[in-house]
């Protein structure tokens, strides 16, 4: 983020904390609770305000799981680190549902639908699913079309649902007990002794340790993050309000580039178009919707959904980070190994954030493995897939 001389000209005034988490989305905050978990004090600054990011333009999908095939993954990861990923999925979830409960938050458990658009697409689910059963997951398997809208099979997921992101990132934060320093831009992370110095536009902090949970922007933040954290848009519509629910679960398709569900108002949302729009999506922080992707979406509208004939109330972009390899990243900078991150979640941030915001916090506070997670692994082997 850059701070021009006229808004803060190095004189802005010091404050002293434990741990500064930078970023205030559903990673940032659930950050902050791990710290405070650990016996630390978290202070959270944020360039604009809570889930202002993808975190508060995304879908809302809390899905089990990897952004990828479970067959796939075995391939790409191998088996150990594919049931590592899937545990701090699953272990994601239960922290979610914890906040859920306690805060109130809008959630319906109206499961998830991996859906297949073709029949290639199907003998991929049935692969996928045999490689589920062989690791005792219990997912539901349909031959067929269960939504009766043109799909050639399912693989359901009946424990996912359907959240209310931004209620679940400020649940998130209330739980925490952090301080937040809200519309705070960074400019600079600089190494002290015994200390790091984080300028913004309000504060000079000086902080013990710092964990950036910027995702998306972590490359503005600090140069370690290009080519390892890709901003990558992705594109939403809405309708007006609808009579009737045209979906009663949260559904995702062509191996995960479409997605839609109801929200908590009637409204149909469907999400995705950026298949076929690569290189406008890809490597980009803009996040205004353009007339490619919502044309595409319009044309999945009328073609999976006929009877719906509210007109589109709402569309919105946002921005996620992706990385090579499709996993997010965990370390701290080799320049300043005071300054950790949890970072790059590749659109999955509700399926994996709080249990990666938990490794991540433990990683720099009592130098705990992050295991599958590590910055450390060899990102050079792996080609942008996004």
């Amino acid at each position: 983020m850059s701070v021009s001389v006229w808004q803060a000209d190095g004189k802005q005034p010091v404050r002293e904390v434990d741990v500064l988490v930078v970023g205030a989305g559903i990673v940032g905050t659930a950050a902050a609770l791990a710290i405070r978990r650990l016996g630390r004090e978290p202070v959270i600054t944020e360039a604009r305000d809570v889930a202002l990011g993808a975190s508060g333009r995304n879908a809302g999908f809390m899905i089990t799981g990897l952004d990828a095939y479970y067959h796939h993954a075995i391939a790409r990861y191998g088996h150990d680190a594919t049931r590592e990923v899937y545990a701090l999925s699953q272990r994601t979830h239960a922290l979610w549902h914890d906040l859920i409960s306690a805060h109130g938050v809008r959630f319906e458990r109206i499961g998830s639908m991996l859906l297949a658009e073709s029949e290639a697409e199907a003998a991929e689910l049935r692969d996928a699913y045999a490689a589920m059963l062989a690791d005792g997951l219990t997912p539901v398997f349909h031959d067929g079309d269960p939504l009766g809208r043109g799909y050639c099979a399912a693989i359901e997921q009946p424990q996912d649902g359907a959240v209310q992101p931004v209620e679940l990132a400020y649940a998130a934060l209330r739980e925490s007990g952090a301080v937040l320093v809200e519309n705070n831009e960074l400019y600079a992370i600089e190494p002290g002794d015994g200390y790091v110095t984080v300028r913004t536009r309000k504060y000079t902090f000086r902080a013990q340790k710092v964990l950036l949970c910027t995702n998306a922007y972590s490359m503005y933040v600090h140069p370690y993050f290009v080519g390892k954290v890709i901003p990558t848009r992705a594109q939403v519509l809405a309708t007006a309000p609808l009579d009737k629910p045209a979906i009663n679960t949260c559904g995702y398709s062509d191996y995960g580039y479409m997605y839609y569900r109801m929200d908590f108002d009637g409204r149909l949302l469907i999400g995705g178009g950026r298949k076929q729009n690569k290189p406008a999506e890809h490597d980009t922080s803009d996040d205004r919707t353009t007339a490619g992707v919502q044309g595409i979406l319009d044309a999945y509208l009328r073609q999976r959904f006929p009877d719906v004939t509210a007109p589109v109330e709402r569309r919105w972009a946002g921005i996620m980070g992706f990385t090579p390899d499709g996993l997010p990243l965990v370390g701290t900078l080799p320049d300043m190994p005071d300054v950790g991150f949890a970072v790059g979640f590749n659109g999955h941030g509700l399926a994996m954030g709080a249990a990666t915001a938990e490794v991540a916090a433990a990683h720099l506070l009592t130098g705990a493995s992050p295991g599958v997670l590590s910055a450390q692994r060899d990102l050079s082997l792996w080609a942008a897939e996004h």
